[in-house]
Formats: C-alpha cells, sequence, structure tokens
C-alpha cells in the first residue's frame, strides 16, 4: 500500500532530539538615563517591525535613538547648528561646480570668473549661491555660539565643546577670508591686502606673520596659491574633522541643554524616537535654508569689480565687512593694541568663560533668569550709548594736538585709551549688577553682551559710515559721491 500523505488539518508536532528551545520573548527595553522616561513608542522593537533604511541608519549616527520631546521645541536651538551643516553642504557642492572653471593664478583667475558668470550654463546663480552661503555660514556660526553662550551650554561638562566651538568659529572665518580673494578683483585685492596687513602691527613677530600669510612680503600669486589650497583643501579638511568631533562631544554631553525648574536638580524628561519626531522637524528647517539661499542668489548678485590693480588702490580700502571691527579699532587706538592687545584680551575672555567661578548652576534656560535677561538687555543699551559717544569724542580728540606730547604713541593712543574703556566697562557691569541684583554668572552675561554689541556697532561704522580717507560721513552722501 502507498503512504497515506498528510493533511495540514492532521499535521502534528513531532518532538525533536536535544534540548528544547527556550520560547521567545521581548527583551524589555533597558532603563532610561537619569532623569528620563520613555514613551511607548520608544520601547525595544518589536520582531515585526520593519529594518531601519540607510537613510535612518545614518541619521541614527548623528543623533541618539531618543530625544527628549522639550529639546524638539525650535526655540530651544532655532536649528543654528543644523542650518550650519546645510550650509557647508551647499558651499561644498557650489564650491566643487565652481572648482570646473575657475584658474587659480592672477592671470587667469579673474578671466575665469567672468567666464563662469557670463558663458557657463547658470554659472552666476552658482556663484551667487556659493557668496550668499558662505557669508550666511559665518553669520550662522556666530548666532550658534550665541545661542550656546545664553543657555549655559559651555558650563561643565561641556567645556571643551566650547573651546572646539571657537575653533570651529575661526575656521569658518577662514573659510570666508581664503575665499574672498579668488576672484581677484579690486576689491577682493585690497581687502586682503588691508586685512592681512594688520598682522604688521603685531610685536616682535609681525613681519613674519606678514610673510607667512601673504606668501612673501606683497600680495601676488603666491599668495593666491596660497590662498586657493587653504580654502578647497585644508580649512574643509579641518572644518569636517572638527564638525564631527564637535557632534560626538554634543551626544557625549546629553545633547541640548533643557531649563530646569526651580528646586528641581534632575528634571524627568519624556524621551520620543529621534525619527520621526526630530527628522521631521529639520527637515523642513533645511529645505527652509536651502529655499533662502537661493532666493537670495535669484535676486542679489555677488559683487565683483574691475580686475585687481596693484598699482591702484581704492580710497577707501577696506577689509572683508567680519575684519572692519578691527580697521575701526585702529582708527582709534595704536595699531599694536587694536590688532593684538584687544583682540587677545577678547579671545582669552571667550577660552576663560567656561572655567570661571559664579557660584551657581546654569539654569538652562535663556539668559539664566529673567534678571539675566534685564541685564544683558541693559548692557546692550549702554553699549549702544557709549561706543557712537566715544567714536565720535576720539574723532575731536584727534583733531586737537596731543594733551601729553611727551608720551610715547603706544601708550598716548593704545594703553591709555584701552585703560579708560576697561574702566567704563567694568563700571557699567558693577552698575547693572547692583541694580538688578544681579549674580555673577548675569554679570558675565552682561558683560560679554556689551563687548559684542559695541564690535558690532564699530563693524556698522566703519562699514557704512567711512568714506575717503576712512573720515565719518552719512551713508547716503557715500553712495552719492560713488
Amino acid at each position: 500500500m502507498g503512504r497515506r500523505r498528510r493533511t495540514g488539518d492532521s499535521r502534528r508536532a513531532e518532538p525533536r532530539t536535544g534540548t528544547p528551545a527556550a520560547p521567545v520573548t521581548s527583551a524589555p527595553p533597558g532603563p532610561a538615563p537619569s532623569g528620563l522616561t520613555r514613551t511607548p513608542d520608544a520601547a525595544s522593537p518589536k520582531p515585526t517591525d520593519r529594518k531601519p533604511s540607510g537613510f535612518a541608519t545614518l541619521l541614527l549616527h548623528l543623533h541618539p535613538r531618543t530625544v527628549p520631546s522639550e529639546a524638539l521645541a525650535l526655540p530651544r536651538t532655532f536649528g543654528l547648528g543644523g542650518i550650519a551643516v546645510v550650509l557647508f553642504l551647499l558651499l561644498a557642492v557650489t564650491g566643487s561646480l565652481l572648482l570646473f572653471g575657475y584658474e587659480p593664478s592672477p592671470e587667469r583667475a579673474y578671466g575665469s570668473v567672468r567666464e563662469i558668470i557670463d558663458v557657463a550654463p547658470f554659472g552666476a546663480f552658482v556663484r551667487n549661491v556659493h557668496h550668499w552661503a558662505a557669508n550666511g555660514f559665518l553669520l550662522v556660526a556666530f548666532l550658534h555660539l550665541l545661542r550656546v553662550f545664553y543657555t549655559g551650554a559651555h558650563h561643565p561638562p561641556r567645556r571643551a565643546n566650547w573651546i572646539v566651538g571657537l575653533a570651529l568659529l575661526l575656521l569658518v572665518v577662514a573659510s570666508n577670508f581664503t575665499g574672498y580673494l579668488l576672484p581677484w578683483d579690486q576689491l577682493a585685492y585690497w581687502a586682503v591686502t588691508i586685512a592681512t596687513g594688520m598682522l604688521e602691527y603685531v610685536p616682535l613677530v609681525g613681519a613674519t606673520l606678514l610673510r607667512a600669510a601673504r606668501g612673501g612680503s606683497e600680495v601676488g600669486s603666491k599668495t593666491l596659491a596660497l590662498f586657493f589650497v587653504m580654502h578647497v583643501a585644508i580649512v574643509p579638511i579641518l572644518l569636517l574633522v572638527l564638525t564631527s568631533f564637535h557632534f560626538w562631544l554634543v551626544r557625549k554631553g546629553g545633547g541640548v541643554v533643557l531649563p530646569r525648574l526651580e528646586g528641581e536638580d534632575a528634571p524627568r524628561r519624556t524621551l520620543v524616537p529621534t525619527s520621526p519626531n526630530l527628522v521631521a522637524r529639520e527637515g523642513p528647517v533645511a529645505l527652509a535654508t536651502v529655499a533662502v539661499v537661493l532666493l537670495v542668489a535669484a535676486v542679489i548678485d555677488a559683487p565683483l569689480l574691475v580686475q585687481a590693480n596693484p598699482g591702484m588702490s581704492p580710497n577707501p580700502a577696506k577689509a572683508p565687512w567680519y575684519f572692519m571691527g578691527l580697521q575701526e579699532l585702529l582708527v582709534h587706538l595704536h595699531p599694536a593694541f587694536a590688532v593684538f592687545v584687544v583682540p587677545l584680551l577678547a579671545a582669552a575672555l571667550l577660552v576663560a568663560l567656561p572655567y570661571l567661578r559664579y557660584g551657581e548652576t546654569p539654569s538652562g534656560a535663556y539668559f539664566h533668569s529673567r534678571t539675566g535677561a534685564r541685564a544683558a538687555l541693559a548692557a546692550a543699551f549702554a553699549a549702544l550709548a557709549l561706543t557712537p559717544a566715544w567714536v565720535l569724542a576720539d574723532e575731536a580728540v584727534r583733531r586737537t594736538p596731543p594733551w601729553v606730547p611727551a608720551l610715547p604713541p603706544a601708550v598716548r593712543t593704545g594703553l591709555v585709551p584701552v585703560v579708560l574703556v576697561c574702566a567704563v566697562v567694568g563700571a557699567v557691569v558693577l552698575a547693572v549688577r547692583r541694580l538688578l541684583a544681579a549674580t555673577r554668572l548675569e554679570a558675565a552675561q552682561a558683560l560679554l553682551t556689551f563687548l559684542i554689541v559695541a564690535f558690532v556697532v564699530l563693524t556698522v561704522t566703519g562699514s557704512l559710515f567711512r568714506g575717503q580717507a576712512m573720515a565719518l560721513a552719512w551713508p547716503w552722501a557715500l553712495a552719492a559721491a560713488r
């Protein structure tokens, strides 16, 4: 007789030899970090869950798997870090396209840029995108640093990341500055000549720094080659390395700083999955950033004057806008103090901020408290009033004979004004602290706010209110004289 086939209904489970397999159960999710609670969405995945796509896996390398829901609010970060990354990618793409037509030599640089604008399809538009993305990159990086400072995200355990952030800001400035010369027009040539010429005033090593920055004594072919290599290779690589390290330090430090409630040491946060909660917010911000840059590039052309002429200096010859604050200081102070002492003091203050003793823990809220916000606002108004007053007063003093001719110029126009300015700034911060009963942390915020607003006023003054021979003039008068 033939063997009878088994049907699906009559099939029985046959015992197997060996050790019986343990029943399959889902592993319980690991404990949430201290002060954090998981939502049901953040539990460990079930066997039937879909495997993350390659794009989702990439995002999880940039972000943790879960984030506090409070960190998703736009005012927490305003998306500044993500916007900076988007602008960097725009610069990389448009810069790569421009390299196909650019020739880094004084004889061909300007002509190649004109060919990109006039002959290459969409060449002018690509150059405009690159120009405005570069300027936006610098502005956004600066605003990101301010956001970190005013939320107290530079305090322990994030000290190292503050220093890395300062280094990244310097690299963004270097990226803009090295690219400024590449068109080789009058604007670029003389702006770089003025900016690099400031290095000559650094005591003892000024001449050496000047030759190192220019590749010689004058801005020429070696300068262009040096700036080209720095702009397209060295600075971008350093930016990539430090940005990766920056992201890692952000994750190591626990992510975005969140405000604590009063009397709360370890606030409980609700964790939600990064995808789609955070990704759904980052995507629109990135698209909006690209849209704004493209719109500006379509409406406003990147500047390009006539070809560089080393024998004909424009009047006035100005540095790039982000160095105009220093050039304005050169009008008022001894060169050694304007380009060395004052920047050195400012850099030392920025580096020291995370290591000062404030006697309290930052709250994580903007300006630490309402008192801190009022103190910063008072300092900003004081800087808006006192900085223009100092500029106008110094204009009048410089027209009169020296009060003490026997004093050396470095003392008369350098040490004395710097000491007086430091005394005024200290008096303002002390008055703000006493009138508002501010803490040391809030007073430090007021101090930096005063200095930032003062530098912005100097930058605007040098950019918009300086005409021939760096004399003060109204912007409309300057426009009419052109």
